[in-house]
């Protein structure tokens, strides 16, 4: 007997209109209407402005700041439930709270854990999204969790630019293993930057492992949140004798003065993606598109095919 395929409504929350469009016209159908009716106290309601009956929903929204987005999720997800969708998928570009990831120190919460609570408790049966802080994130889940690779959106984006002495660094001892599965596809040398943190954003100080000398540095990392480690990381890089240091980050988080740090910094570019929309366009700034991803991602997950296909990287510049 064939699969039987239940039709397919996406839709998107406030936080990620951009990419969630860019997602819809990739996919090759319009973005399902949705309504975010507010309150003059701050409080909003979602409500789905078409049948979502026997649907599978695909809710597409990143949980960045402010945590608004993530509540937005929430309860788009609880109006899917009550309004009988068949399979409900959180597509979340960004996970956010995903630094919580565990218990480092005394009395505090584990963020990560708690999101995945939330969003299994509302209602959501499957959950899609890229470049967790910590792989180990798709464990506190019970549920399915597609968890898709950027490298397949950067790694030809950097053979493009035909680096002479490529190096791949990661900008702390966490990022490591990043760095080096990133550096497998170029058969590139791996250095790291190992850093003391004082407290949170506040970098105590920072030291290289390996030789950088005439090297074309790129700097890996998942989140790009203050850029002070990309930044101070890039220039004891150039200091110690690169010919140049670029950074590839999934997440631009960016906040505070963080695009003007990178503008002061060594860094010949910061490539990231649309997981976040930018808050202003920078010269050094490079963003490239997850959404054809996503999308095929979203074809496949309704079609029972094979995400891991989508890890495949392609020579697409």
């Amino acid at each position: 007997m064939p699969l039987q395929f239940n039709q397919v409504k996406l839709f998107s929350g406030t936080g990620s209109r951009g990419l969630s469009l860019k997602i819809a016209e990739s996919y090759g159908k319009a973005l399902g209407e949705v309504t975010i009716h507010k309150f003059s106290d701050g409080e909003f309601q979602p409500s789905f402005d078409e049948s979502i009956r026997g649907c599978d929903v695909f809710l597409i929204q990143s949980t960045y700041q402010p945590s608004d987005n993530l509540m937005e999720l929430l309860l788009m997800v609880d109006a899917a439930k009550r309004a009988s969708a068949h399979y409900i998928t959180a597509v979340v570009p960004y996970y956010g709270l995903a630094r919580q990831d565990r218990k480092d120190k005394p009395r505090v919460a584990i963020g990560a854990k708690l999101v995945a609570n939330l969003l299994k408790s509302a209602g959501i049966h499957r959950i899609m999204t890229m470049d967790l802080h910590a792989a180990q994130i798709q464990g506190f889940f019970d549920i399915p969790v597609d968890h898709l690779d950027g490298s397949v959106i950067f790694v030809p984006y950097i053979k493009s630019l035909k680096l002479p002495n490529l190096t791949i660094a990661s900008p702390d001892m966490g990022g490591s293993y990043r760095a080096r599965t990133f550096a497998k596809f170029f058969n590139a040398e791996v250095i790291i930057c190992d850093k003391r943190r004082k407290r949170a954003n506040e970098i105590e100080s920072m030291s290289i492992i390996g030789d950088v000398t005439g090297q074309d540095v790129v700097l890996i990392d998942d989140i790009c949140d203050t850029a002070g480690t990309l930044s101070k990381a890039a220039a004891l890089i150039m200091e110690n004798g690169a010919a140049s240091v670029r950074a590839v980050c999934t997440h631009a988080v960016l906040s505070g003065k963080a695009i003007e740090t990178v503008e002061n910094s060594v860094l010949s570019e910061l490539i990231v993606t649309d997981t976040i929309p930018l808050k202003m366009q920078s010269p050094k700034i490079r963003q490239l598109s997850t959404a054809s991803l996503f999308a095929r991602a979203i074809a496949n997950v309704n079609e029972h095919g094979s995400i891991s296909d989508l890890f495949k990287v392609q020579d697409e510049y």
